[in-house]
């Protein structure tokens, strides 16, 4: 889509107009869906929060700075509602603050190739507190500090709760490599579909998607 087709619907949603925000919501329903999948636990959750998300839109479309890229405007909603869906909703438990999470180390994990859906359901199966803090950190990108502001929580539980998502993330990942090379054994192959759980590899993973 063009900048002035965008900004022309976006003018259409100032003024409320229904087809311009059908058309909108249809532009960009795959790049909204792919966030609030990484924080829900299914697709029909991921589209109850999408739909919250793009309620705020077309509510506060007026308040859109058109200098500023549409879909890192339409991101940060999505993200917001996402983390507001789950505080209010789900009552995230989180692990108890750890003094020393600043010291722990995640230990070497499997580097090889995973497919986009295969870690996104990983990522699902995170509990919800984990799966949150981990995407904040390693997809968007936020310090602990400002994970803890948002998340109502110390930079230290954050830490720790990155810390135990990445180790059930390694041991899902190692749980598919054994299925994996024991299949591929039999089949007299060698291949391995793990892939190394990093900050840079995730996020670029993500983007690759659209998402």
């Amino acid at each position: 889509m063009g900048e002035e087709e965008l900004h022309q619907l976006i003018g259409g949603c100032i003024r409320k107009d229904r087809g311009s925000q059908k058309m909108l919501y249809k532009a960009f329903y795959g790049f909204s869906m792919g966030i609030c999948l990484r924080y829900a636990n299914n697709r029909e959750e991921a589209a109850e929060v999408m739909n919250q998300g793009f309620f705020k839109v077309f509510t506060r479309i007026d308040t859109y700075d058109t200098a500023r890229p549409f879909k890192a405007w339409l991101g940060k909603i999505m993200t917001n509602v996402s983390i507001d869906y789950y505080r209010a909703n789900l009552k995230m438990a989180y692990a108890e603050d750890l003094d020393k999470a600043e010291n722990m180390t995640d230990g070497e994990l499997p580097d090889r190739k995973l497919n986009y859906e295969d870690l996104l359901a990983m990522v699902q199966k995170l509990p919800n507190a984990y799966r949150t803090v981990f995407n904040l950190y390693a997809i968007e990108g936020y310090t602990h500090e400002e994970i803890g502001d948002m998340l109502d929580i110390s930079s230290g539980t954050s830490k720790s709760n990155l810390h135990k998502a990445r180790q059930k993330l390694k041991q899902m990942i190692l749980e598919a490599d054994s299925v994996a090379n024991s299949s591929n054994y039999n089949k007299g192959m060698d291949y391995s579909p793990s892939v190394a759980i990093n900050k840079v590899d995730v996020h670029n993973l993500f983007i690759r998607k659209n998402i």
